[in-house]
């Protein structure tokens, strides 16, 4: 084999050209590997920045969520909190409401013994036990004058009781 030093002549016969072309090739085989190498490397950054949108995107998107999630929290707090002042201010009526219907109650028994006893058309014989209570109730009660605070004294409203 020849050397590659260049003693011998010729125009590209002999070893000396092989080695040219070998080295060459070599040459165009790393310069082949560098460019699939770069290419591969833009990919991968092209992928790494891929991957990173997505994540941003979904992180927006999390981060959106959250903030109608929040907003609807408090709308439905906010709501929570009307539907329960309004239910307990519709207590607060229905308990004035029952104390109210308890005293009408209580007058309109105390007419009914009133109006029995005035009704009463003055005969002895025809007046009944009951009606002897009763008339007995209405002296008792006039003396007393716990029947007329009783017709007289205004039921209470639900404007006195939210004061």
């Amino acid at each position: 084999m020849a050397s590659s030093s260049g003693t011998s002549s010729g125009s590209g016969s002999g070893s000396g050209s092989y080695t040219l072309l070998n080295s060459g090739s070599e040459e165009d085989l790393q310069q082949l590997m560098d460019e699939r190498k770069r290419k591969r490397m833009i990919s991968n950054r092209e992928s790494a920045w891929r991957s990173r949108m997505r994540k941003q995107k979904h992180l927006d998107d999390l981060m959106s969520q959250l903030s109608n999630l929040m907003k609807e929290n408090n709308e439905i707090l906010t709501n929570m909190s009307v539907t329960t002042q309004n239910y307990l201010n519709i207590e607060a009526e229905n308990s004035i409401l029952r104390a109210q219907v308890s005293e009408l109650k209580q007058r309109f028994e105390s007419l009914t013994k009133i109006t029995s006893v005035l009704s009463y058309n003055g005969n002895i014989n025809e007046i009944s036990n009951d009606q002897i209570f009763h008339e007995s109730y209405l002296v008792d009660a006039l003396i007393q004058n716990e029947f007329w605070n009783d017709m007289y004294h205004p039921i209470m409203t639900a404007d006195i009781m939210q004061y």
